[in-house]
This record gives C-alpha cells, sequence and structure tokens, in this order.
C-alpha cells in the first residue's frame, strides 16, 4: 500500500518510493536521506500528532507532517 508518512502510526515501517515536492524543500528532503528505496519506521509523533519522528539510516529524523505529505512510502507487512 502505497501512501505518505502522515498516514503512518507509531512503530509502522515503510521503504520510501517517492519524494514529490520541487525546488528547495525537495532538495532538503533528499539531502536529509529521504530517497526511494530508504526504509524509515515511525518512532513517535507529538500529542496533536505533529511533528512525527522517524528512523532512518541510523539516526533519528523529525519532520512536520506539512513535510511529510510530500513522501511517498510503501508500507512492509508485519512478519
Amino acid at each position: 500500500m502505497i501512501c505518505s508518512i502522515r498516514q503512518l502510526e507509531v512503530y509502522d515501517k515503510a521503504v520510501v518510493t517517492s519524494i514529490s515536492a520541487a525546488g528547495e524543500m525537495g532538495r532538503r528532503l533528499r539531502d536529509m536521506g529521504l530517497v526511494p528505496g530508504t526504509e524509515i519506521e515511525i518512532i513517535g509523533r507529538a500529542p496533536l500528532k505533529d511533528p512525527v519522528a522517524l528512523r532512518l539510516r541510523g539516526f533519528t529524523l523529525t519532520l512536520r507532517n506539512n513535510e511529510a505529505d510530500f513522501i511517498h512510502v510503501e508500507k512492509k507487512e508485519v512478519e
């Protein structure tokens, strides 16, 4: 199932499929390691669901939901 990061729940794992942001925001997201093929795990959300904390490539990254909407992922099924 392909969705944006905003639609994932805490502890969900997914693989980045695409970044739909253009310009400065798209470049910044890719510079942070969010490129197709990257595995991510949602590790937490603030009380009002914004921002979201995710784990990728051995570090923790937090994003606002308006940024997370541009990152499309394929959710991994629980094994």
